[in-house]
């Protein structure tokens, strides 16, 4: 892996390049550990017809902004693959691929010692950039699922071709969970989705794309007072797991409506609560679980946005308000597995943070890295890359880069 660098970047997803970009930029010497075998981050664990969820317009790379001509479409996998892929290769990042970091403990002198799956090496400065999306997070409760019953986290699913004949119960209605719904219920399956928490939005709202609010409301926004998309205003440190809206990036991108999946024929379910001897019992608060989906984003990220604009002076058209929708589904709030024909259970709970591989007190009750802007307790050791970071944007493509360069900055004595 070369002569011990000053600096080494643990991932080299996103956020690991953007460090990487910014460490050059300041000449400091570095280099980049990656456990896969091939660029392109967690963009590669993705399932064959995911899209990104975030416009081409937030696709600005440090070094290497978006000059395309459609700013409001989406890429698929494979191109976002691809584009990392050519952006590592743009800015000269040395990455060394296949190569696990497995131990992380300080030095005598300063400095850290990082065990390897390819042996050990030593470096004064580490930025931890592995994302967020490190672990994938399935229930106690999977284990008392039916043999014969398929199970899969989202992680591992790929197509609906993968998944035997039958219903299929999906667990979870995030971004991934409400994209794959969709794609399974387009290919003919009788799908059941087990509602969570996860906020509707409009994919376009005031005349742009959401994520372009976002992201200007979380750049801008306090230059005018408005911090309500800044870390320093959440409510709570544990918002920081927060999910993403419920939005998809597929066929030109749009808002996924739970109460028009059930009109179009999915099966909505509350929380599931128990499984026991192929049965199913899901929580009965559906109604009020549906009306917080669809409440969420006008008590926080509208607010904030609509803010902005009017701080700020931005001609933005108005937006109309949805029509109201009552809909409620009649199923039941148990199920019997085989009654249903569900043949397969899809997790799409999330995942979890993990940096039990640093040997040192460095993460909150959360199970987050204890910091300040990324700047860690232990003296040489950085973070970039997960959500609220700083801002709602700093673990999305368009975001990160910006604190990037605040820790190359610091790393470089700026």
């Amino acid at each position: 892996m070369g002569p011990t660098p000053d600096t080494v970047i643990i991932g080299a997803g996103q956020a690991g390049l953007t460090t990487s970009y910014w460490l050059t930029q300041f000449g400091v010497e570095h280099q980049i550990l990656e456990r896969r075998d091939s660029l392109g981050g967690a963009f590669q664990d993705r399932w064959d017809g995911f899209y990104m969820n975030t416009p081409n317009l937030s696709l600005d790379l440090p070094g290497m902004p978006y000059d395309g001509d459609d700013r409001d479409a989406f890429i698929p996998r494979d191109a976002a693959v691809n584009l990392f892929r050519r952006y590592a290769e743009l800015i000269t990042a040395p990455v060394h691929t296949g190569v696990d970091a497995t131990k992380l403990s300080p030095t005598s002198n300063g400095g850290f010692q990082i065990e390897t799956s390819l042996g050990s090496l030593q470096a004064r400065n580490v930025v931890l950039a592995m994302g967020a999306y490190q672990v994938p997070k399935i229930p106690a409760l999977a284990a008392k699922l039916p043999s014969g019953v398929t199970q899969l986290h989202t992680h591992d699913y790929r197509n609906p071709e993968q998944l035997p004949e039958g219903a299929v119960l999906v667990v979870g209605t995030g971004q991934s969970g409400g994209q794959i719904a969709e794609e399974l219920h387009a290919a003919g399956r009788d799908v059941h989705l087990a509602v969570s928490v996860v906020p509707e939005a409009p994919r376009r709202y005031r005349g742009q794309d959401l994520i372009y609010w976002m992201l200007e409301t979380g750049k801008h926004g306090p230059d005018y007072g408005i911090n309500a998309l800044t870390t320093g205003a959440l409510p709570s440190p544990s918002l920081r797991f927060a999910p993403n809206p419920l939005l998809s990036g597929i066929d030109g991108g749009h808002s996924i409506h739970l109460r028009e999946l059930g009109r179009r024929g999915m099966h909505l379910h509350g929380h599931v609560e128990a499984i026991d001897d192929g049965g199913i019992t899901f929580s009965d608060d559906l109604p009020e679980r549906l009306a917080t989906v669809e409440s969420v984003f006008g008590q926080r990220s509208r607010k904030a946005i609509d803010a902005y604009i009017a701080a700020a002076g931005i001609d933005a058209p108005s937006q109309p308000p949805l029509a109201a929708d009552d809909w409620l589904p009649t199923e039941p709030a148990q199920l019997n597995l085989a009654d249903a024909d569900i043949t397969s259970v899809l997790w799409a709970t999330g995942y979890k943070l993990d940096f039990s591989f640093v040997d040192m007190p460095v993460v909150d009750e959360w199970g987050y890295p204890k910091h300040v802007g990324g700047v860690m307790e232990a003296a040489g050791l950085f973070v970039v890359g997960l959500p609220w970071l700083t801002r709602h944007y700093s673990a999305i493509v368009g975001g990160v880069g910006l604190d990037a360069r605040f820790i190359a900055e610091r790393i470089s004595g700026l």
